[in-house]
């Protein structure tokens, strides 16, 4: 789970738009041991300027206006939070998602070396497996959270 004082950098992990969505704009509390560990650094966010114009563009058609989301505060959490990769994701492996869209968070995520990426959309869920193959754990908010728990410790990376 955590990081051992040998290993000085925490692991990686990649987060999708519905997933910074649930934290950023509808405050969702399920989500809320993810950012608990993110916020105090047992954990590494790694994103691309990329996926940040993907969520204005998702605000931006009115998806979450219920919410009134604050993009200032958006942007200052991915600021503060996220580690920016500016290059483009080169995997050693590829793994296609059928949803074109989703592709750029398979590829950073391999490409980083994350360790996860952490998803709701079904087409990314769908690489669990494949994935797995390639060090990188792909699942929902809650399944990562549930891995963290003290009696699953011995298969964070799973």
């Amino acid at each position: 789970m955590l990081p051992s004082p040998m290993n000085a950098s925490p692991p990686k992990i990649v987060i999708d738009t519905q997933v910074v969505m649930d934290w950023l704009v509808f405050a969702d509390p399920r989500v809320a041991p993810l950012v608990a560990a993110i916020e105090a650094g047992r954990i590494t966010w790694v994103g691309r300027p990329a996926m940040l114009a993907e969520l204005r563009h998702v605000l931006g058609r009115g998806v979450a206006q219920a919410w009134q989301p604050d993009v200032a505060r958006i942007e200052a959490a991915f600021a503060r939070h996220c580690q920016m990769i500016e290059a483009e994701p080169a995997p050693a492996v590829r793994l296609v998602c059928r949803d074109p869209d989703d592709q750029q968070f398979i590829d950073l995520a391999l490409a980083q070396g994350a360790r996860w990426l952490l998803s709701r959309d079904k087409a990314v869920l769908a690489l669990r497996k494949r994935a797995l193959t390639s060090g990188l754990a792909i699942a929902t908010p809650e399944a990562w959270i549930r891995l963290q728990s003290p009696t699953h410790a011995g298969s964070a990376g799973a």
